[in-house]
């Protein structure tokens, strides 16, 4: 795993510059069979193939990625993680249901988004739905340090998993930063944020080892708190969450040396 840079200066940003975030955790609340370490940031199902919804301990700030990586996968079970966001308190629930598809979904306003081995792209109007693949890692990923999403640019050295991360790792970078491994794979890592929006609506992203999936829901309530939401759900056994130093603490994107296309 790459090293966390300091956070630097950009190219004048638009408005000031806001407190980057607290450490993001999981919540208490939970689903049955999911197990949440001290530390409250690994979450791992114990049994079965369901009951394993999890929050995030504290609503997102906007542009706040909630970022996770597979550490356990189990064979034998059809489906993936599950990932997304709610506006109900996990600590309201009576009960944490039983699958966030659509047992969750359906108490009303919530909105997750299932990942697949394929086609987590959300395809944009006009354009055919083969589109909705997502594509390989283009090559300018590998100088661009910054992933930009709407008004928001977060930093990509952590977005990326790498597989068996150790002392030479380093010597592996380019290569695992080139051949991107599969969305559902252990040590994928995918995230969950939102964009307000001037008329006072949101936009919710999914950013999967590094790459923004588009607008997988829209017209979310930006003035209420919003939870992160993630299913822990069939072959998804355990998954860790991983910290960015400085997210969300430039709220605007503008075209610059450093993130130009």
């Amino acid at each position: 795993m790459a090293a966390a840079s300091d956070p630097v200066e950009l190219s004048a940003p638009r408005g000031p510059a806001r407190p980057a975030p607290p450490p993001t955790r999981f919540h208490r609340v939970h689903g049955a069979n999911i197990r949440v370490d001290p530390t409250g940031t690994r979450a791992t199902r114990v049994e079965s193939f369901a009951h394993g919804v999890c929050f995030s301990s504290e609503p997102l700030a906007p542009g706040q990625l909630f970022l996770v990586e597979i550490e356990e996968k189990e064979l034998g079970w059809c489906g993936h993680l599950r990932l997304g966001l709610t506006a109900l308190d996990p600590a309201s629930l009576a009960a944490v249901p039983e699958f966030s598809l659509p047992d969750l979904v359906s108490l009303g306003h919530t909105w997750v988004f299932a990942i697949t081995r394929h086609h987590n792209r959300v395809p944009q109007e006009g354009h055919p739905e083969t589109e909705a693949a997502a594509p390989s890692r283009p090559p300018t990923l590998l100088v661009e340090p910054y992933l930009c999403i709407e008004q928001f640019r977060i930093p990509r050295d952590r977005l990326v998993g790498r597989s068996r991360p150790g002392l030479y790792s380093h010597l592996l970078d380019q290569l695992y930063e080139l051949n991107v491994l599969p969305p559902t794979a252990r040590h994928s890592r995918l995230g969950v944020l939102f964009c307000p929006l001037p008329d006072g609506t949101a936009d919710m992203h999914i950013v999967i080892n590094g790459e923004d999936m588009g607008p997988s829901a829209k017209g979310l309530p930006a003035a209420q708190p919003l939870y992160a939401v993630v299913d822990v759900f069939a072959s998804t056994k355990s998954v860790r969450l991983v910290q960015l130093e400085y997210g969300c603490i430039f709220p605007q994107c503008r075209p610059c040396r450093l993130c130009a296309a």
